[in-house]
């Protein structure tokens, strides 16, 4: 079992992943490189480094891509699905992490805290142009998308005594109550609310520019607005815009197009100079590097010891089945092959399959997801062997 890590992990990691029987090899290469590092890998695990198609199909013994964070769009879903590649992730490892980068910029931006810092480095004491900020306590914070780093962020932002509303696809009033938060019907219901909105969605073709002019211009005049989910989500140029025109207080820990490196030229300088950023590191945290650290070798020894990884994210979650095949048989050699060349014979395609040994291991039931249903001449046939014990369709 060989595996690529690309972008670096603990060292104890791995020992960990050598002693499930692991050959680990760890090489720091970019996304164009990454194809000509995958003809002999097994497992993939990547933090940062882009997994394209190319990369993909250059990989022949290649099973499984494990994104040691939460966030996939960084990996091709549809090449990996398209060659039965297991892509897995680590949710909910980070979540304090970036939860607390949120509040720090927010934080950060209502007292100027970059601006201010930069300007006393530079020998300049500028009390009287810094004394002046809101504050939070008792400002309405709007958040969007109520995951677990939104309500992390949530609960974090109650205890600083702000007033917390929530806009999510899955939120309802029920929910939100029960959470002690202030429920909005639509993304223009937290614009128009809140004091200081934090973005804090998963990204997906769907989402791209969510966040846009529409949005932007019906925020409340000098409000502040954090982004520490996908810079993707957020339209730039009516970012920018709007802190011209709504003199809005920006902060941000992720970019459109942002470098995928660690070390890197950053090009939009204008916007930089416009906000208080960071560079994508809302869950690079000791405490956050372990946890999903741990949970690296939890997918890897799942895989090895089932062949079904934990947190595997491109599994069809409906498949084309349309009915159950229950084969009770005796367990022997050859019973199971026996029944699936009789169902490949009639065209039929099997879209799940399950076999369960009972105590003793003398018997087995097969539960069998068919596209079609098999002929009765098919059953029939099958039930005529004499290691079947009970064939059942429902």
């Amino acid at each position: 079992m060989k595996i690529l890590v690309v972008d670096k992990l603990s060292d104890a990691v791995n020992a960990q992943l050598e002693k499930l029987g692991g050959r680990v090899i760890c090489k720091s290469v970019s996304a164009e490189e990454l194809p000509q590092n995958l003809a002999d890998i097994e497992i993939l695990i990547v933090r940062s480094t882009k997994v394209t198609a190319e990369a993909i199909k250059s990989a022949p013994l290649l099973s499984l891509i494990i994104r040691a964070g939460a966030g996939v769009n960084t990996i091709d879903l549809d090449a990996a699905s398209s060659r039965g590649i297991h892509v897995a992730n680590c949710p909910g490892k980070n979540t304090a992490a970036v939860a607390e980068l949120a509040i720090g910029l927010l934080i950060a931006a209502d007292r100027r805290i970059v601006n201010a810092a930069t300007d006393l480095r530079n020998g300049q004491w500028r009390k009287k142009e810094y004394s002046k900020a809101s504050g939070l306590k008792d400002r309405t914070l709007g958040i969007i998308g109520l995951g677990s780093i939104g309500k992390a962020v949530a609960e974090r932002a109650q205890g600083l005594g702000m007033n917390v509303i929530a806009w999510s696809r899955s939120l309802t009033p029920e929910a939100a109550e029960g959470m002690k938060i202030g429920y909005c019907a639509s993304l223009a219901e937290v614009a128009e609310n809140a004091d200081a909105v934090s973005v804090h969605l998963a990204f997906s073709a769907e989402m791209k520019h969510l966040i846009g002019k529409d949005f932007l211009s019906g925020m409340k005049n000098g409000a502040i607005f954090i982004n520490t989910s996908r810079g993707e989500i957020v339209d730039t140029a009516a970012l920018k815009e709007a802190i011209k025109s709504k003199k809005l207080n920006v902060a941000a820990d992720v970019f459109e197009n942002e470098p995928a490196g660690g070390e890197a030229g950053f090009a939009d300088v204008e916007l930089a100079q416009m906000i208080t950023g960071t560079p994508h590191i809302g869950a690079s945290t000791e405490q956050a590097a372990e946890a999903i650290a741990d949970e690296v070798v939890k997918i890897v020894e799942s895989y090895k010891r089932t062949g079904r990884p934990l947190n595997t994210v491109n599994i069809s979650a409906k498949s084309s089945a349309i009915i159950n095949l229950v084969i009770r048989h005796y367990n022997r050699v050859g019973v199971l092959a026996g029944v699936l060349d009789k169902l490949r014979n009639d065209g039929i395609n099997i879209e799940e399959m399950e076999n369960l040994i009972f105590e003793g291991g003398h018997a087995a039931s097969c539960t069998l997801r068919l596209d079609a249903e098999p002929a009765p001449e098919t059953i029939k046939s099958i039930e005529q062997d004499d290691n079947i014990i009970k064939v059942l369709l429902n």
